[in-house]
């Protein structure tokens, strides 16, 4: 069967169980499968080119999975983050594409400093450490997740990229104390979904761990203000915590910081898609 024609059945498909971007998906998994680019598949498939038929199969039973919505990156077992291509899959939280807002306002805080020291907290897969470690090479840059399991992800991302990051496991609320009070930036995506809300998207519902989803308390933000406080003892001074939450608590999640009296310059930052996702406060 030629490519053509197999990437327009796969396309259908996957639209037909509602799958977000069937075309790309479809695409993406026949890259994965034949071991190529997304341009080189794009040019054989103008070309006209054929697939084995065992190569053939394998693609159809990916494409079959992601019709089930298991996660397009639990199937080729990485993930596009900042610029770095990360090692995911069941068990670790898949970083999103609206985390790079944070990022980004990390690296401003960061701007003048010269080898500044950055902490992650909940980092999952380590993508946002990562991330800054990638661009801010003079940086110091520790990281620590909860989940064994999602730790073990962390642990192949930062061996497989090379970078230098601090990596430990254990609670976010209890770590890196020897940094207390010298740290320049604290980011985090900690867990904040409500417990009452359950999340619309099947990929998200039931693949991405419900240790990385759910806050606490009624509001979901049991986690986060316990986060932000640790956040608190580990900045200097005039340090920034920069802080991922849930588009319906861009004014909650400031309110919380604001009474926990160690935080000033408390404001909210939206994402590309215009929704409310990170709260920026700097240290007293």
């Amino acid at each position: 069967m030629r490519l053509d024609r197999l990437l327009r059945t796969a396309t259908t498909a996957l639209a037909e169980a509602g799958v977000p971007s069937p075309a790309v998906d479809a695409e993406l998994l026949l890259a994965h499968v034949t071991g190529r680019d997304l341009a080189d598949v794009r040019r054989a498939r103008i070309l006209g080119e054929d697939l084995p038929e065992a190569t053939r199969t394998a693609y159809l039973q990916l494409v079959e999975r992601r019709r089930s919505r298991v996660p397009l990156q639990h199937l080729t077992g990485s993930a596009h983050f900042a610029g770095l291509e990360l090692v995911v899959g069941p068990g670790v939280f898949v970083p999103r594409p609206e985390t790079e807002v944070l990022v980004d306002l990390a690296l401003q805080a960061l701007d003048g400093l010269d080898r500044p020291t950055v902490v992650d907290l909940c980092t999952g897969s380590g993508a946002i450490a990562l991330a800054l470690a990638h661009a801010r090479p003079d940086a110091v840059v520790g990281a620590v997740e909860l989940s064994v399991e999602a730790h073990r992800y962390a642990v192949a991302n930062v061996e497989a990229t090379g970078l230098a990051v601090d990596l430990r496991q254990g609670r976010a609320q209890e770590a890196f104390g020897d940094l207390a009070g010298r740290v320049d930036v604290v980011t985090s995506n900690p867990p904040y979904i409500p417990a009452d809300a359950v999340p619309v998207d099947v990929e998200v519902r039931e693949h991405d761990p419900q240790l990385a989803l759910y806050g606490g308390g009624e509001d979901g933000l049991r986690v986060p203000l316990e986060v932000a406080e640790r956040a608190g003892l580990l900045l200097r001074p005039g340090g920034v915590l920069l802080m991922e939450h849930a588009d319906v608590q861009g004014e909650e999640l400031p309110r919380a910081l604001r009474a926990q009296g160690v935080w000033r310059e408390v404001a909210d930052h939206r994402d590309l898609a215009g929704k409310p996702r990170v709260t920026r406060a700097v240290r007293s």
